[in-house]
């Protein structure tokens, strides 16, 4: 599409460095670079600070042997990277909420060997959220998290700070979704990318100019003219995956990308808080509620289901797994997952993530997946 709806959201992923800096300076306020979308950034927002999502930059580096290994997956070297080059010299400190053990020595490094930043914290989130006592376990570590906070601003960060920092992630959050709804039309009025492109910044923009951004793009799109065929409808599935020129290619060959399962899309914000009477309890509870990453899916896998789910509600003809190299808690969904969906009518292709992705075999692997859903149309 060209009528420029999404293109706020385009220039605040392409200038994400630049926007982070720019709030700095009109604000005064910390800029925080999170790892993993399971950090509780409402506590941050409440002590006045700006969250960004550490994303890699899918170019070529030689920084980060030295530092973590190289069969670490490539988002994790690609994070680091960024921050050993100095990408994120304007962050004042670094969180992670545990996720997978690659990741969080991706964090180690980057607390040891980026010289920009001032403090770190890490969340030891339980990772069996179905345990009878994770909900305890992590409510002890975001209010451990919001006493650090307090300590680190020297002032109180009250119920009613947080309950308003709560009250503009759940806004954000029911309005993504609500963008969402656009792409389950026979004529999806919301390309991949662009959902993409919301999805992201969400995770590194003030939270209050998002919802002022995706409340006038909401606003626009009931009379939005769909300017292209939507092709097959692909589901695309994994963990961290903000590669725009690889959807771009997905959506130019013929299809259109109307659904994910992945942090850097839906995961992030598909669920939003429980009314609760204690705020810090309906913080921790979201996010042990919240679509489950593999690392947190067990001993049942609740997040097959869930997957399924969305492929049927978003009427999906095909899912692609985007499998980061080396990505173990997705190696290891994705044979049951892969089976699950074909078990019930998804054809599935797999498709090998690195640092930099060959575009052109990719789009020949596409290409060769819409004829094969062709030809089952035929039969």
């Amino acid at each position: 599409m060209s009528d420029g709806l999404f293109d706020q959201f385009k220039t605040w992923y392409e200038k994400r460095h630049d926007y982070a800096r720019d709030w700095k300076a009109r604000t005064g306020g910390q800029v925080v670079a999170t790892m993993c979308t399971y950090t509780p950034e409402e506590l941050l927002i409440a002590a006045g600070m700006l969250p960004v999502r550490v994303l890699g930059a899918h170019e070529p580096q030689n920084v980060t042997e030295p530092h973590i290994f190289g069969m670490f997956c490539p988002f994790c070297r690609d994070s680091l990277a960024q921050g050993l080059l100095g990408r994120f010299d304007y962050a004042e400190g670094v969180t992670l909420t545990q996720s997978c053990i690659q990741y969080r020595q991706t964090f180690g490094s980057w607390r040891l060997h980026v010289p920009t930043v001032k403090w770190d914290y890490y969340v030891p989130m339980p990772n069996e959220v179905q345990s009878p006592h994770a909900r305890k376990a992590h409510y002890e570590e975001v209010q451990s998290f919001r006493v650090f906070l307090q300590t680190l601003i020297g002032k109180e960060i009250t119920d009613a700070m947080l309950s308003d920092a709560l009250a503009v992630c759940d806004e954000n959050r029911r309005l993504l979704r609500e963008l969402y709804e656009y792409r389950k039309e026979a004529d999806p009025k919301v390309t991949g990318v662009e959902a993409l492109y919301a999805s992201l910044t969400a995770q590194f923009i003030d939270k209050r100019e998002h919802n002022e951004m995706l409340k006038k793009t909401l606003a626009a799109l009931p009379t939005r003219k769909v300017e292209r065929k939507t092709g097959a409808r692909f589901m695309t599935i994994g963990s961290e995956n903000d590669d725009i020129a690889f959807m771009g290619m997905v959506e130019s060959v013929g299809a259109t990308i109307v659904i994910d399962d992945q942090c850097s899309g839906s995961r992030y914000f598909w669920n939003a808080s429980k009314p609760e009477g204690d705020v810090i309890k309906a913080i921790a509870e979201r996010y042990c509620d919240r679509p489950a990453c593999p690392t947190k899916d067990y001993p049942a896998h609740t997040r097959f289901d869930h997957v399924l789910g969305l492929a049927k509600e978003y009427d999906v003809q095909g899912a692609i797994f985007l499998q980061q190299k080396f990505c173990d808690p997705h190696e290891g969904d994705y044979p049951d997952l892969k089976r699950h969906l074909e078990d019930n009518g998804i054809p599935t292709l797999f498709l090998e993530f690195d640092i930099t992705n060959p575009i052109g075999p990719f789009r020949i692997r596409i290409e060769a997946f819409l004829e094969t859903l062709s030809e089952e149309e035929l039969f």
